[in-house]
């Protein structure tokens, strides 16, 4: 059998510990302990046997693991040659088997040199030198091996030369050289920082990278504990674990320990992972882990979750400012977003001003003027901020008061940038000193102009404000700050388009004849923008009353504005006595040029320009009903333009919708409105509203009309009462809109109060029409007026059979004045004019002017009315003299 042979020196010698043994210190004196288990050495993992040669060169003992290791029983080997013994070299398989590894190599020197086998164990094997031979066979697995046998030479007890081999399975060998080298690689070369612990929890090893993140040296840690590179509450939770590890055999990852390195300022952090070894036979044998510098992460961490929570913090702040108009509501909303999500406490200060309302922007220059404490909130009880001038005394919500010029509050006022203090010693405050660690001072700017001071501060043992927290602080003063100043300016205007509204519509208790007026207007609530809502009572020629109800479509000032303009527009349509149809008709063309300064000429032109200039032109829509009441006749005539329909209710009888035509909306322009005449008996009631009365949110329309005209029911004689009924019936304080109701109970002018006469168009006409005026004004009492009438009646009648056509009809009426009308069939209206010292006539009209109230004419459709009015005397002032009037004529 081939054989590869190295001879050992004559001096050789292997010093060994007998297995089974414990091993003991040098000196001592130790009893030796043999053990029935197998020990944990370096015969757990490689394949030792031994057998030994007698003085004839045969095999005299042959142990277990080489009847083991080689597949051939004690009973087969003892008493025979070594070279007869190991299995031939075809029983361990060609020698190319071996491919290009090293043991394959090894193998195939072995099978060049098998002759000289017999011979390294026979004759050469007793001559006393040490050998060392590699030997192939087949293994008892079936499988190849490789052994390395080392002969040592020995005597019996008859002093005859013997040997003791000793077998190694170098396939075993090999793959401890493999295992040693690439956990050495691994040990030595790995950024990570591995470290292993014995049984008596000090360390055995550590690499290069343990040492680098614990800051010693490599040799410093052997033979170390936990306690001498570990602050004592970190070492004991570090030996802690790794007593369970040890004990149980579970892993720990991620074990989180806090410490200081060497040479380094900051605390370290690192993460240790621990997990147990045991030998080949499965002892346990120590603790090994993996230890990282996880400081940088974790910081990289803190910051992510303080990005995080900042973001957070400001999209609550986002939802929850800025929800409410009312300044101090805001403030609070503030102060419910930073405590104690970002701070302990927390104040806000506005200025007076503000608050108040003025106009001009809040604060002085020098940050030295009022402030009112407007909120407060704490999330440690009983711990007031106090003032900043060092006072004990704190500052009280509600409590106007100054800040000191030299104070940190008020240069962060006068320069708008934030401030930290750190907080004050005990001594110097005893109510904050062993509260407040720092305190966060933020002006609350809104467009350049600042508004207020917020303030936020921390309590001893949390963590300091940083250059994170201001930006933060400065982000949420800063919304709530133009949330304030929207409501500041959306109060202006509120109140602006308030008082503008207010002041256009009628008086409370507006008159008019043979009709009894009750109105009512609620604006929104103040988180609502004033809309274009409006009423008004006109009273027209004849006794006769317009009444009018709008809802200008939009919201604000500019709406506000549109219903002025539109109300005026109205008044001024009426009083020249145009039909109700004519006078949405010409409001339509009104409001269709309201949304260019030039009119609706100018809007035509942007029309007809580029769709730019049109597009910019703002639209104007609002409805409207219109209504013209005749005492005498009792009947009133609507026109409605896209306004909800008048309700009447007639006594006895229940509420119902008149079915008035629509039409559309004014600003619309190009549509007629149609005219409906409806009859009105005595004590009918008549209601003309806006919207908001009937509809909201919470009502739809058909729901609240249902419930307007319940409410109408069997109405109080009270007008006034019926109003505050509806009202209360009604869902009348959402506050979404603007509500207008206006109710007019008709009475109509009795028969005896009317003169009315049908004369012919010929000159005789004008002595009985004088007669007429004054028999009726006789029966009336009215004898101080009789002169007067008797004069501008002849001019009127004059002027008719003079200018006008066909019959002439004469009509008193009397009411809170005395109204004179005469009709004619003449399309010619009278112009007034002044007449010179030469002519001798031209001054009838004048005449009319100077000795009536008031005085006019207007269209009908059949010709003309000219009409005039005189004051009823009141006893106290006396009349106007005709004779004196006449003579002021020339």
């Amino acid at each position: 059998m081939p054989v590869r042979a190295r001879e050992a020196g004559g001096d050789g010698h292997v010093s060994e510990t007998p297995a089974g043994t414990t091993g003991t210190p040098q000196g001592t004196d130790a009893a030796v302990v043999w053990q029935s288990s197998l020990p944990g050495s370096l015969y757990d993992y490689i394949r030792v046997a031994s057998f030994s040669l007698g003085a004839d060169g045969r095999i005299e003992q042959w142990s277990e693991r080489a009847a083991e290791l080689f597949g051939v029983p004690a009973r087969e080997a003892v008493g025979r040659d070594p070279g007869e013994v190991f299995p031939p070299p075809e029983a361990a398989g060609p020698a190319q088997e071996g491919g290009a590894t090293a043991d394959g190599r090894e193998r195939r020197r072995a099978a060049e040199h098998a002759d000289a086998l017999p011979g390294f164990l026979g004759e050469r094997g007793l001559d006393g030198h040490e050998r060392i031979a590699l030997v192939p066979y087949g293994a008892a697995d079936g499988q190849p091996g490789l052994a390395e046998i080392f002969l040592m030479p020995t005597e019996n007890e008859r002093g005859e030369r013997t040997a003791l081999c000793i077998v190694v399975d170098v396939r075993a060998l090999r793959g401890i050289e493999t295992d040693l080298a690439a956990s050495q690689a691994v040990f030595g070369q790995s950024p990570l920082g591995f470290f292993f612990f014995g049984t008596d929890l000090t360390l055995v090893r550590v690499n290069e990278s343990f040492a680098q993140a614990f800051g010693q040296p490599v040799e410093w840690h052997r033979g170390r504990t936990p306690q001498d590179f570990l602050p004592r509450a970190e070492a004991e939770r570090l030996s802690a674990a790794l007593r369970q590890v040890l004990d149980t055999g579970k892993p720990v990852s991620d074990l989180q320990l806090v410490g200081a390195v060497p040479s380094r300022t900051e605390r370290r952090r690192w993460s240790v992972s621990l997990y147990r070894l045991h030998s080949g036979s499965g002892r346990p044998i120590g603790v090994a882990g993996l230890a990282s510098d996880v400081t940088g992460r974790r910081r990289a961490e803190r910051e992510a979750a303080g990005v995080r929570r900042n973001l957070a913090l400001l999209n609550e702040a986002g939802a929850r400012i800025g929800n409410s108009l009312d300044l101090e509501t805001t403030a609070r909303e503030l102060l419910d977003v930073a405590v104690p999500q970002f701070c302990d406490l927390a104040t806000v200060d506005l200025y007076q001003g503000l608050l108040v309302g003025d106009e001009a922007p809040p604060g002085l220059a020098d940050g030295s003027a009022e402030l009112r404490r407007v909120a407060f909130s704490s999330a440690v009880s009983g711990a007031p901020i106090g003032s900043e001038d060092g006072e004990s005394k704190p500052i009280q919500v509600g409590e106007v008061h100054r800040f000191p010029f030299h104070s940190p509050c008020a240069v962060a006022l006068r320069t708008a940038h934030p401030k930290v203090v750190p907080g004050r010693e005990a001594d110097e405050s005893p109510e904050l000193g062993a509260v407040v660690q720092s305190t966060l001072i933020v002006p609350m700017v809104a467009r350049d102009t600042v508004v207020g001071l917020a303030q936020f501060a921390r309590t001893k043992g949390s963590e300091p404000f940083g250059e994170r927290d201001t930006a933060l602080a400065v982000e949420l003063a800063a919304r709530a700050a133009v949330c304030m100043d929207n409501a500041r300016l959306y109060r202006r205007e509120h109140e602006r388009a308030l008082i503008l509204q207010r002041s256009l519509l009628p008086p409370g208790d507006p008159e008019a004849a043979g009709i009894e007026i009750a109105c009512r207007y609620l604006p929104g609530n103040t988180a609502t923008e004033v809309g274009g809502d409006w009423f008004d009572v006109i009273e027209l020629p004849g006794h006769r009353t317009a009444i009018v109800v709008g809802d200008v479509m939009g919201r604000g000032l500019r709406a506000a504005v549109a219903m002025g303009e539109l109300r005026t527009a109205v008044r001024t349509l009426a009083l020249l006595d145009l039909e109700p149809a004519e006078v949405l008709s010409a409001l339509d063309e009104v409001a269709h040029g309201l949304g260019t300064p030039g009119g609706k000429q100018s809007s035509a032109r942007s029309a007809r320009g580029s769709g730019k200039d049109a597009d910019l032109s703002e639209v104007y829509l609002a409805t409207c009903v219109y209504a013209v009441y005749d005492p005498v006749t009792r009947r009133a005539t609507f026109a409605n333009a896209g306004h909800l329909p008048p309700v009447l209710v007639e006594p006895g009888e229940p509420a119902l919708l008149l079915d008035v035509p629509p039409g559309m909306p004014l600003g619309v322009g190009g549509e007629p409105f149609e005219e409906t005449e409806v009859d009105l008996p005595d004590g009918a009631l008549l209601a003309l509203y806006t919207d908001g009365l009937v509809e909201s949110r919470d009502q739809s329309l058909d729901d609240g009309l249902r419930a307007f005209r319940e409410a109408l029911t069997d109405p109080s004689p009270v007008l006034e009462d019926v109003c505050d009924h509806v009202l209360g019936a009604l869902d009348t304080h959402h506050g979404e809109d603007d509500i207008a109701l206006l109710m007019a109970r008709v009475q109509g002018l009795p028969t005896e109060s009317v003169g009315d006469w049908h004369l012919p168009p010929e000159p005789r006409s004008v002595a009985r029409a004088r007669e007429l005026a004054r028999e009726k004004l006789t029966a009336w009492g009215l004898d101080n007026l009789v002169d007067t009438a008797e004069l501008l009646v002849s001019e009127l009648v004059t002027n008719a059979l003079r200018y006008g056509e066909g019959e002439i009809r004469l009509r008193l009426l009397l009411d809170r004045t005395l109204v004179c009308e005469v009709w004619d069939g003449g399309l010619v209206q009278p112009r007034r004019r002044r007449a010179r010292d030469t002519d001798e006539g031209g001054r009838g009209l004048q005449l009319v002017g100077l000795l009536s109230a008031a005085w006019g004419s207007r269209r009908t459709p059949h010709g003309k009315t000219v009409w005039f009015e005189l004051a009823l005397p009141d006893g106290d002032s006396p009349g106007v003299d005709a004779v004196e009037a006449l003579l002021s004529l020339y």
